[in-house]
């Protein structure tokens, strides 16, 4: 579960690296031993929901676009927040639509690095 984890907060870092505009914060690219647990389990929870995903759909996932694939992972996290997270602040749980480009982007990033994986 652990390593699932580290491979999802992996495709996240390069994501945000990647897509990010200007700066991000320290938080979103800190290691996975600097993230706090609640994120650890989160992301051991999303991998283990694409990676059946994936499986239970045969492989045809890769005929996903990757507005698809990001929406999966966007709305899986959600839930995780949920999960987690009493009161979330409305950011941290918005609708697809409402999150910034290099977030979707990333998402979508995360599920492809997620499929290679499985």
């Amino acid at each position: 579960m652990t390593e699932d984890g580290r491979i999802f907060r992996e495709a996240w870092i390069a994501g945000v690296r990647r897509h990010f505009p200007g700066e991000p914060k320290p938080g979103y690219i800190a290691p996975w031993d600097e993230t706090p647990e609640w994120e650890r389990a989160s992301a051991a929870a999303v991998f283990g929901q694409i990676r059946d995903f994936v499986a239970v759909s045969a492989g045809t996932t890769a005929k996903l676009t990757r507005e698809q694939k990001g929406r999966f992972v966007a709305l899986c996290w959600i839930a995780q927040i949920h999960k987690h997270i009493e009161n979330p602040k409305p950011a941290y749980v918005a609708d697809w639509d409402d999150l910034p480009k290099w977030q979707r982007e990333t998402d979508a990033d995360i599920f492809e690095a997620i499929e290679r994986q499985v």
